[in-house]
């Protein structure tokens, strides 16, 4: 097995390598999003307008779902199938991108994946706006050695062209819901409608052509909706839609609150975490109370609850009444990095340092960053830490012992703390302040979509679980990019997930 960035730098991807064989999966031309381009922020507005103007997505999803139901889906968007008792499946989050980090993945999950029944993709399909024209290069052709079927629920970009290419591929080529009625002129609703972001009349032309690349009947998935549940097994898997804003509608609330009950084991699959970087969202419902008070409730037997949106792997280990709910992030699918060094100290819900994990490790994730900000602004003798380094500073920051030592001769220079607070590293609780807080935030919503690169290490991530009657066994895989570790991925994290 491949040492983990736990272990050793090396084991992280640092230091010499030579990139994957990943790059003869990509296609010829690899179109570079730059997420600071105004040409695609103006594309994908359709988050920002909700927010300002209302937010149509839980009558567009009723719409889509009644059309759903009329075509012959089951009413109680349950997929059964039949496998083992015991089995395996795949989750992996954010992927849509389609550049080196997104196909940087793909060796490392085929080789993890090889013997698993089904895969998830939870959250953000395709990026940037959720386009027909996209799924080729960033779905079908990435996945199109994947043996078995994939499933998977929509994150907000998914959402930013009304869900219409996301229902094509995963639901059956589903049929466009009826238009909604023109709202009144100069309300709110009319300057949504106004400026709303609508795919091309021309987009998907090339769909036909691609869905070849995955049409073998054992990689066929054929899902009720934008949210479903799998009946796997000993265990049902919850899938969840949280839209463009992160919450989700009465009428999928509804659904949830049913499709819960009864004393099979449950994992959910969310396109909004609902512990993140430190903090706990639970993720309202439309009309009162909030899906983590259905994960939490325990005539459910919720045992997991795996969110996508965000660009890394986090596990929060929370003691709900006597038993142990495993929250985790897995967005690390192949979207640019989200920083984990930004992450304060965590003490939330009774989970501290102790019991958190994450990937990439936050001294990893400064050092990337300082790499990418030194190159960007031309300052490298200042900007640029060691990964050494990066550990220490961010240990003494967060007074903690680091996940591995940075060798004994590194000493924490006045430079590196003032890169570290440049840079958002996080704080103890007791040493943060007003200041730091949105720094922090501007630091995760500004700058991480401006850390693409094209060479390794990519720090990115999937998971695989393994499931038995007794228990589940959740590991999480790191792709590097490197071609040491490319078919033999190091597990970054395991735990198991007792049933009984």
């Amino acid at each position: 097995m491949s040492e983990s960035s736990r272990d050793t730098a090396r084991g992280a991807g640092w230091g010499p390598s030579e990139p994957g064989l990943y790059q003869r999966l990509m296609p010829v031309h690899v179109e570079k999003l730059s997420w600071l381009d105004p040409r695609l922020l103006w594309a994908a507005r359709n988050g920002v307008l909700a927010s300002w103007f209302g937010d149509p997505t839980g009558r567009t999803r009723s719409r889509l779902v009644a059309g759903q139901e009329a075509a012959g889906a089951p009413a109680d968007k349950v997929v059964r199938r039949e496998v083992p008792d015991r089995f395996s499946f795949m989750v992996v989050g954010d992927t849509g991108e389609g550049g080196a980090s997104q196909y940087a993945t793909v060796p490392g999950l085929l080789e993890a994946g090889r013997d698993t029944e089904f895969a998830v993709i939870a959250s953000d399909v395709i990026y940037p706006v959720g386009s027909a024209d996209d799924y080729d290069t960033k779905f079908f052709r990435p996945y199109q050695d994947y043996p078995a079927p994939v499933f998977a629920v929509p994150g907000n970009h998914d959402w930013y062209e009304d869900l219409g290419a996301f229902m094509r591929v995963f639901c059956a080529d589903a049929p466009p819901p009826a238009p909604e009625p023109r709202p009144r002129p100069l309300t709110r609703a009319w300057w949504r409608s106004l400026l709303w972001h609508r795919a091309r009349p021309s987009d998907g032309r090339h769909l036909a052509e691609a869905r070849a690349l995955r049409s073998a009947p054992e990689q066929r998935a054929v899902q009720p909706g934008p949210y479903w549940a799998i009946d796997a097994g000993p265990v049902r898997i919850v899938g969840i839609d949280t839209g463009l804003l992160g919450t989700i509608d009465a009428e999928q609330g509804a659904w949830l609150r049913e499709v819960s009950r009864g004393p099979k084991p449950k994992i959910l699959i969310t396109g909004s975490p609902l512990y993140v970087d430190g903090e706990h969202h639970p993720c309202a419902v439309e009309g009162g109370g909030t899906v983590d008070d259905v994960v939490r409730d325990p005539e459910h037997h919720y045992v997991a609850a795996i969110g996508g949106d965000i660009h890394n792997y986090q596990r929060y280990p929370v003691d709900v009444d006597g038993r142990t709910v495993q929250y985790v992030v897995s967005g690390g699918g192949g979207a640019f990095m989200h920083a984990t060094h930004t992450i304060p100290r965590v003490s939330v819900a009774n989970v501290t340092e102790r019991e958190f994990r994450c990937y990439p490790l936050r001294g990893d994730s400064l050092a990337f960053y300082s790499q990418v900000y030194a190159r960007r602004l031309r300052l490298r003798r200042f900007f640029t830490l060691s990964e050494d380094e990066a550990t220490a500073v961010v240990a003494e920051r967060l007074g903690i012992e680091p996940a591995r030592a940075p060798g004994p001769e590194v000493r924490i220079t006045r430079r590196a703390r003032l890169v570290a607070g440049l840079l958002g590293a996080g704080r103890r609780p007791d040493r943060a302040s007003r200041f730091r807080l949105p720094v922090r935030k501007l630091y995760t919503q500004l700058f991480s979509p401006g850390s693409v690169t094209y060479s390794p290490p990519f720090f990115k991530s999937f998971l695989r679980l393994d499931v038995t009657p007794e228990a589940v066994r959740l590991r999480c895989f790191a792709a590097t990019g490197n071609r040491a570790q490319e078919l033999d991925p190091p597990v970054e994290d395991e735990v198991t997930i007792p049933l009984i």
